[in-house]
């Protein structure tokens, strides 16, 4: 079975940075596509950004976008969350996800990551 495995959480200030990484353990599923959730206490889990494994299309939801960007590593099976300028309300259990179409929906998530904190203090 497919294992995507996060890890870079942590707790930063507000206006650093953080990275975060999301290993899949397989290529071999036919998911088109990797993305970030994030879930804050007390709320519904929301989409942040995804992106293909091949080409460049990606998607950003707006709070996020001009800080936060998606990269990866087609061969290590790795994609990454690059988080700048970090303010206290994206502090949030961050999850990687596989997903069979380049969506904000998590009816798109074929696998889901463990999750990793991210603690921003003001």
């Amino acid at each position: 079975q497919v294992q995507l495995v996060e890890s870079g959480g942590g707790v930063v200030q507000a206006g650093g940075s953080l990275r975060l990484s999301c290993a899949a353990s397989a290529r071999t599923f036919r998911s088109c596509c990797m993305g970030w959730f994030r879930q804050a206490p007390g709320k519904d889990r929301e989409f942040v950004l995804a992106t293909r494994w091949r080409g460049a299309a990606t998607d950003y939801a707006d709070s996020v976008k001009g800080r936060f960007t998606i990269s990866r590593d087609n061969a290590k099976n790795t994609v990454y969350l690059q988080m700048n300028n970090l303010k206290p309300e994206d502090t949030a259990v961050y999850y990687c996800a596989a997903l069979s179409r380049l969506s904000r929906s998590s009816g798109a998530v074929e696998v889901w990551g463990q999750g990793t904190l991210v603690t921003v203090s003001s």
